[in-house]
């Protein structure tokens, strides 16, 4: 109703004004008519008549002009268009020499606390406007003794974080934390939140992910509630969790504890809340992994199956490792070659990575790779039969391995070997990714940075194996 109102009110005011401008243009018509018939008479009867008349012809059209001018700047002139680009508040152009050079930006991920006081977020989204910053998101989370507001921002690109951090503490923030954003914080959090469910329902290995994703750069450590000797380790945490400022334990649904340490910022019950829903979800749908195979045929006809491999695979793995030689079992374990199979459970659980085997067309299990999430790092390990060695089987699966971890957006994967071991050394440099290595006391470790690496997939390995 109020919108009606002050249309009808505009439209008057419209009306209003139409009659007065109608009204002084006669007036003016008038005045017009007047002094042309003086003029007239004037040079008619006059000695200096056709002097007269150029005078008033120059007078007419100076009032014209003026006439002109005049209305088009009171009644007809369109308004004025902005101009300036987004961000651009005091007017200023956004590149040298034009305004429509668009400005280089950064995208940066804030969060600050603010005192729980009526006019604190305005200061601070004034303090983010004095710099050219635009506010893409904002989440708040109430806390006992403040407020924590959480930005993604868009800056201008030579904006520092320094800068950025004594812009916000001027205007009254503390405990200011930033860290680079990328196109993936453009995802609201609703959205973000529920594709992570997604992922998490699908399969019981993305949880330590969707949890790593959640709460951005953070160290999860599994702990199991019994040993690989079999004992307890007294590893437990209660059914809601335990919340300690940089440090949350939830009981992990497969027994033992999940902890999530994050020293450089404080979580928010917020972010709590979410975490153990997370941890529920797994919790409710059980163990699950997506069954998947690939049949490849190797260079000589034989055919042979990649899949994902968990638990109830560990009788077959066992006895994969009755066939290894202490040899194989020592390159791969680094330990006592008894104390082998007490790994298996760790390494085919999907909590603790992801496990690919390699099957033959009669269904023995002859190599398995695993995937492994180390704290904030990411661990790549291969085991294969020695009667199945040297044919493309370890580079196969280090190459699917290494799709994985760039799916699950890990920065790099590294390898712990023997420096004699020279068919992981190959493999590894066969990924075509840049490498760094360690040697410590006979220890090799050989890192991969992944960077803006695209997944090789299945194509980039056929010059080993045909795919069915």
């Amino acid at each position: 109703m109020t919108d009606m109102q002050e249309s009808i009110s505009q439209k008057q005011a419209r009306r209003r004004h139409h009659w007065r401008r109608d009204l002084v243009e006669l007036a003016a018509l008038f005045t017009a008519v007047a002094v042309a018939d003086g003029l007239a008479n004037l040079v008619a009867h006059g000695p200096d008549g056709p002097f007269m008349l150029i005078a008033s012809a120059v007078a007419l059209v100076a009032t014209a002009a003026f006439h002109t001018w005049w209305a088009r700047r009171h009644s007809h002139a369109p308004p004025l268009q902005d101009t300036a680009g987004p961000g651009d508040t005091d007017g200023t152009t956004t590149g040298p020499g034009s305004r429509n050079t668009p400005r280089e930006t950064a995208l940066w991920r804030m969060r600050t606390t603010v005192r729980d006081a009526p006019g604190s977020l305005a200061a601070l989204c004034t303090a983010l406007a004095g710099h050219h910053v635009d506010i893409l998101t904002l989440q708040t989370h109430p806390l006992a003794d403040g407020t924590v507001d959480e930005f993604l921002l868009r800056t201008p690109a030579e904006l520092s974080a320094a800068e950025l951090s004594r812009a916000v503490s001027r205007a009254g923030g503390h405990d200011t934390w930033t860290e680079r954003a990328d196109a993936h914080d453009l995802v609201d959090a609703p959205t973000r939140v529920l594709g992570l469910a997604t992922r998490t329902a699908l399969d019981a290995a993305e949880l330590p992910l969707a949890l790593r994703q959640l709460l951005g750069r953070c160290t999860i450590h599994s702990l199991p509630a019994v040993s690989l000797t079999g004992r307890p380790t007294g590893e437990t945490a209660p059914v809601e969790g335990v919340l300690e400022s940089t440090v949350m334990r939830l009981r992990d649904p497969s027994g033992g504890v999940i902890t999530i340490e994050r020293p450089h910022l404080p979580f928010t019950p917020t972010e709590f809340a979410r975490a153990r829903a997370l941890v529920e979800l797994d919790a409710r749908l059980g163990p699950r992994v997506p069954r998947s195979e690939d049949v490849l045929t190797l260079p000589e006809g034989n055919e042979i199956t990649v899949r994902r491999a968990d638990q109830s695979d560990l009788d077959a793995a066992k006895a994969m490792h009755e066939r290894c030689s202490d040899r194989t079992l020592g390159l791969r374990y680094h330990g006592p070659v008894v104390d082998a199979d007490r790994y298996l459970g760790h390494l085919l659980s999907p909590r603790f990575g992801r496990t690919l085997a390699v099957q033959t067309a009669s269904g023995r299990l002859v190599a398995l790779g695993h995937l492994l999430w180390d704290g904030d790092e990411t661990e790549v390990a291969l085991i294969v039969e020695d009667s199945w060695q040297r044919r493309g089987i370890g580079s196969e699966l280090l190459g699917r391995l290494v799709d994985l971890a760039v799916e699950a957006r890990c920065d790099s994967v590294y390898a712990v070997t023997q420096a004699s071991n020279t068919g992981m050394v190959a493999a590894m440099r066969g990924l075509g990714l840049p490498l760094d290595y360690q040697i410590e006391e006979g220890t090799l470790v050989v890192t991969a940075r992944l960077g803006q690496a695209a997944p090789l997939g299945s194509a980039a390995r056929r010059g080993h194996f045909e795919q069915r």
